[in-house]
C-alpha cells in the first residue's frame, strides 16, 4: 500500500472495526476525486452533500456517497470514462476495487458504483490483524456517485484544494448552496417511512458555523422537483413556516439511529427533539 495513504489512514483515530472501516472509505473518496480531477471531470461539473462538507468544510459526521452536479444542463452526459479513470486511479494506489456505472434508466442522474472487500484492503493498509480478522471475509465496501445532467439555475461555486495523496483541486457548490441543498434535502426528501437523520445532523452543523442559505438556490430546487410551483412566493418567512411543520414531524429517535454509525460521539444528539430544532431556526440566515 502507498505510503501516502497510510499517513492518510494515521490521521484518523481509529479503534474500532467501524473506525477503520469509515476512514478506508473516506480515503478511498479522496482518491476518487483525485482521478476524476486527473481526469478533468471538475470542468463540467461540481461537488455537493455530505460528504462536500465533510472533506472541504470539516464535518464531523462520516458520509457514504459522493454527489455531483453538471455545472450546465447536458443529458448527453456519459459518465463511463470518468468511472473508468476513478478505478485507474484506486488500483494505483494497491486498492483492488471494482467500479461500475449503474445501466441508465429513464433519469436525470448518472451513478456508478465504487465495490471493494472491505477484509482485503483493510489488509492491504496494514490495519491491526486484531481489527481485520473480525471483520466477515465477504463484506462489501459500497460507495455510490451520482451526477445530476440537469441541474437547478443560480449555483455558486468554489474551488478547493486537497493536499494528500497528492495537490489537486475539486470545484464545489457554495456553502450558501450546500445549505440550500441539505433544506431541499430535509423537506423533500422522499424516503417514505424512514428519516435520514444524517441531513438533520447537518441542518445542526451550518446553523453552528453561521452559514448563510441561498434562498435563489433553494426554491429553484424546490420548483425542479415539484415541491414548488414558479408562481409561488417562497421567501425567508415562508421557508421558516416549512421547516416548523416538518420538525413538528419527524421521529427523532429514528434520526438518531441513522446518524449514530457515522458520528464518534453519541452525545451530539443527546438534545435532538422537536423543539430543539425549532430553537434553532431564529440563527437561520438566508442571501
Amino acid at each position: 500500500m502507498d505510503t501516502a495513504l497510510l499517513n492518510m489512514l494515521g490521521k484518523y483515530n481509529c479503534r474500532t472495526g467501524l473506525d477503520y472501516e469509515n476512514a478506508m472509505k473516506e480515503i478511498i473518496q479522496h482518491l476518487a476525486l483525485l482521478g476524476l480531477w486527473r481526469a478533468k471531470f471538475f470542468e463540467h461539473a461540481a461537488f455537493y452533500g455530505g460528504s462536500a462538507l465533510r472533506i472541504f468544510h470539516g464535518s464531523r459526521r462520516f458520509s457514504e456517497d459522493l454527489d455531483f452536479s453538471l455545472v450546465r444542463a447536458d443529458k448527453s452526459f456519459d459518465l463511463s470514462p470518468y468511472v473508468k479513470m476513478v478505478e485507474t486511479e484506486l488500483m494505483s494506489f494497491g486498492f483492488n476495487v471494482e467500479v461500475k456505472r449503474r445501466t441508465k434508466q429513464q433519469s436525470d442522474i448518472d451513478s456508478a458504483f465504487i465495490k471493494a472487500n472491505t477484509a482485503e484492503n483493510m489488509f492491504n493498509m496494514q490495519v491491526p490483524e486484531a481489527v481485520s480478522s473480525l471483520i466477515q471475509k465477504n463484506k462489501v465496501l459500497k460507495i455510490k456517485f451520482e451526477v445530476d445532467t440537469t441541474p437547478p439555475g443560480r449555483a455558486s461555486y468554489e474551488a478547493r484544494t486537497l493536499l494528500m495523496p497528492i495537490p489537486f483541486q475539486v470545484q464545489l457548490f457554495s456553502l450558501p448552496c450546500l445549505f440550500a441543498g441539505k433544506l431541499h434535502a430535509i423537506l423533500c426528501r422522499n424516503w417514505k417511512s424512514r428519516v435520514k437523520g444524517r441531513d438533520f445532523y447537518d441542518f445542526v452543523w451550518f446553523i453552528g458555523n453561521a452559514a448563510p442559505c441561498d434562498i435563489s438556490h433553494l426554491r429553484l430546487r424546490m420548483i425542479d422537483s415539484g415541491h414548488l410551483d414558479e408562481k409561488d412566493i417562497f421567501g425567508e418567512k415562508e421557508l421558516l413556516e416549512h421547516l416548523r411543520k416538518r420538525f413538528s414531524s419527524v421521529d427523532f429517535r429514528q434520526a438518531k439511529a441513522d446518524v449514530e454509525p457515522f458520528i464518534t460521539d453519541p452525545a451530539e444528539l443527546e438534545l435532538w427533539n422537536s423543539a430543539f430544532f425549532n430553537g434553532l431556526l431564529p440563527r437561520l440566515k438566508c442571501m
